[in-house]
C-alpha cells in the first residue's frame, strides 16, 4: 500500500491553463519506477477533478489499481491478476476511526485503576507495540521529514531544484522539483488529492497523525505543508541509508477518460474487503 501511495504523491497537481489545445478535462501521468537491483516498471496515473486512479506495475508483472471517487468517498482496489475488487467506503473508514479512538479510550480508563507497576508494564507493552506498527507502516517515527535544497539538476526535459529530506538525522528522500506552471499546472486545480489524504489519514492509528503527512498521502500542496517548493519529477526513497527506489516523471499530458477508467472492469468479482468488515463489525 505504501507503494502505491507514493506512486499517487507525484500526481499532485493537474493542470488550469485554459489553452484550446487542452480542452481535455483529465490528466494522465507516466511514472517510471526503478528499485534497487534494477528492476524498472511503468505506472500510470489518470486524473479527474473528483476521481483518480492509480495503475500500478508490482514485482514479477503483478498489476493492481486503485481508484478514489472523490464525491461518493470510495476507494476501491483492483487486482487484476486475479480479477476481483473491493471497497473502502467512508462509513467503513468513520467506524474504523471510531473503534481505534474507543479502545485507547478504554486502555486510558483501565490504566486508571492500576497499581504504578502494572501501569508501567501497559505502557511499555503500548510502546512496543506502537513502534511495531510504525515500523509496519514505513514509519519508525513521528517526526516530520526535514527538506534542504542543495541545488539544481535535470531530469528528462525539465530543469528542476535538488532537496534532502531527513528523518530523525537520517536521509529518508531525495527531491527534485519543478514549478507546476512548466507542467502547466497549478495545484489549486487537485482537490481530489487533499480528498484522499484526509480519507487516509482516518485510517492511521492514534498517534501517527503526523508520521503520515497529506504532502505524503497524495496531496502536493504549498511550500509550508509539504517543507519545499514546486512538484517532485524525481523522487529517491531511501532505507537504512541506502536507496530503494527511484521514481521518475516520464510524461505529462492531457486526456478525456470515461466513467469505465474508475470503475472495476466488467467480469470482475467483488470480494468482501478487510477493513469493510472491521467497519461493519465497529456498527453492529
Amino acid at each position: 500500500m505504501r507503494s502505491l501511495v507514493r506512486t499517487v504523491c507525484l500526481a499532485g497537481v493537474v493542470c488550469a491553463v485554459a489553452l484550446p489545445a487542452w480542452a481535455a478535462d483529465g490528466v494522465l501521468i507516466v511514472q517510471k519506477v526503478i528499485r534497487a537491483g534494477g528492476e524498472a516498471k511503468t505506472n500510470q496515473i489518470q486524473i479527474e477533478q473528483h476521481r483518480m486512479r492509480a495503475e500500478i506495475a508490482g514485482p514479477g508483472g503483478a498489476s493492481q489499481s486503485m481508484v478514489f471517487d472523490g464525491g461518493r468517498q470510495v476507494m476501491t482496489i483492483i487486482d487484476n491478476d486475479h480479477k476481483t475488487y473491493s471497497e473502502i467506503t467512508q462509513a467503513d473508514v468513520d467506524a474504523i476511526s471510531q473503534q481505534m479512538s474507543s479502545a485507547m479510550a478504554q486502555m486510558q480508563a483501565a490504566a486508571k485503576n492500576m497499581t504504578p507497576e502494572q501501569r508501567a508494564q501497559m505502557e511499555a507493552l503500548m510502546g512496543r507495540a506502537g513502534a511495531a506498527g510504525r515500523a509496519m507502516a514505513g514509519a519508525a517515527s513521528t517526526s516530520k521529514t526535514v527538506y534542504r535544497k542543495t541545488g539544481t539538476d535535470t531530469v528528462g526535459k525539465w530543469t528542476c531544484d535538488n532537496y534532502e529530506g531527513t528523518k530523525d538525522g537520517q536521509k529518508v528522500q531525495d527531491l527534485c522539483t519543478v514549478d507546476p506552471k512548466a507542467l502547466g499546472f497549478t495545484i489549486a486545480d487537485f482537490a481530489v488529492s487533499k480528498d484522499m489524504a484526509a480519507f487516509f489519514q482516518k485510517m492511521m492509528p492514534p498517534g501517527m497523525t503526523q508520521a503520515v503527512s497529506a504532502s505524503e498521502l497524495f496531496h502536493i500542496g504549498t511550500p509550508e505543508e509539504q517543507g519545499f517548493s514546486g512538484v517532485p519529477v524525481r523522487t529517491i526513497t531511501y532505507a537504512g541509508g541506502q536507496a530503494s527506489a527511484t521514481y521518475e516523471l516520464s510524461d505529462v499530458r492531457r486526456q478525456s477518460f470515461t466513467d469505465a477508467t474508475f470503475q472495476a472492469p466488467a467480469g470482475y468479482q467483488k470480494t468482501d474487503s478487510p477493513l469493510g468488515r472491521m467497519g461493519r463489525r465497529g456498527r453492529q
